[in-house]
């Protein structure tokens, strides 16, 4: 349980960062974080703490999908946004086109391995990934309609309000997905005891 919860902590901030990174670098977010900047920039408040916000408003969307958070679950939301808001506290805006593709490849890679981090220690799935889960049990829709419903929402919101779209954003959504399939299992925790059981 120790290494769960530490494995759950670790990738949860390292998530944040991740976003950070791909923010500072300028050429463009994943959609929820487009959406949280948009926010951001007509209310004020911090990208991070906004991110914090929307986990909470989503999270309160499972009530009536009648999905049951984890501790993970929780995690997620009070820890991704304040990463994301500690790491833009101290990490500049990219100078330069090349220093800013070098900080989208790195925050999209460490996105991908937090994912498996957190994912791995098996406490259960983000607000978001569990908003999807959620509508496909609900309506019956395949789980990338409803995936590509909510994101596509939330991306032209996001855009609309002001939120940074290009081509970091294209990067970030055809690579996020093989990415985690290989980072989850270097980190799920539940299959390697299994396995050892089994041996």
């Amino acid at each position: 349980m120790p290494r769960r919860v530490t494995q759950l902590l670790i990738g949860l901030v390292l998530y944040g960062a991740g976003c950070a990174l791909t923010i500072r670098a300028g050429w463009g977010v994943d959609p929820w974080t487009v959406f949280a900047e948009g926010l951001s920039l007509h209310t004020g408040i911090g990208i991070g703490w906004m991110a914090n916000i929307l986990g909470a408003v989503v999270l309160l969307a499972w009530i009536p999908l009648r999905q049951k958070p984890g501790i993970g679950t929780i995690a997620n939301v009070a820890l991704v946004g304040t990463a994301i808001q500690a790491t833009l506290a101290v990490v500049p805006a990219a100078l330069d086109p090349w220093t800013g593709g070098a900080m989208l490849i790195g925050g999209t890679v460490l996105v991908a391995l937090a994912s498996g981090l957190y994912l791995g220690a098996g406490f259960g799935a983000g607000p978001r990934d569990g908003l999807m889960t959620g509508l496909h049990r609900r309506l019956g829709w395949p789980i990338w309609i409803c995936r590509l419903l909510v994101e596509s929402t939330v991306l032209i919101v996001g855009w609309v309000l002001g939120g940074t779209v290009g081509i970091g954003t294209v990067v970030f959504a055809l690579c996020i997905g093989p990415l985690v399939h290989r980072a989850l299992p270097l980190f799920d925790l539940e299959t390697r005891r299994r396995q050892r059981v089994v041996a």
